[in-house]
């Protein structure tokens, strides 16, 4: 059971993506039907962390609540298309809205 707490307090601090920082707007755009929209924020780290690349997926039709599926380091900019309704191409990146994320500490 310790080691199960210790375990999640590591994640919790590390690599949960519910605590990233909110970053400063950059650009959105939405899906085909109009279901998603996918927001990109930069946030700067200060002089010694890199630029990084936070987004934050919106669900319109369920009252705009929102989880952030994309997280990548040394990023200033996003590129964003969605190949159909629930894919969507970040900085290269192809990702199912509906089930996965990229984040680059998990690579």
């Amino acid at each position: 059971m310790f080691f199960a707490l210790i375990g999640y307090g590591v994640y919790w601090a590390f690599y949960d993506m519910n605590r990233l920082p909110t970053g400063e707007y950059l650009t959105e755009e939405i899906s085909p039907d109009g279901k998603y929209t996918l927001k990109a924020y930069v946030t700067n780290g200060g002089a010694t962390v890199s630029y990084a690349i936070r987004g934050e997926l919106v669900f319109n039709q369920r009252n705009n609540k929102t989880k952030n599926i994309y997280w990548n380091y040394r990023e200033e900019s996003a590129n964003i298309t969605w190949t159909d309704n629930d894919t969507v191409v970040i900085n290269g990146h192809l990702l199912d809205v509906t089930k996965e994320k990229f984040d680059f500490r998990n690579q």
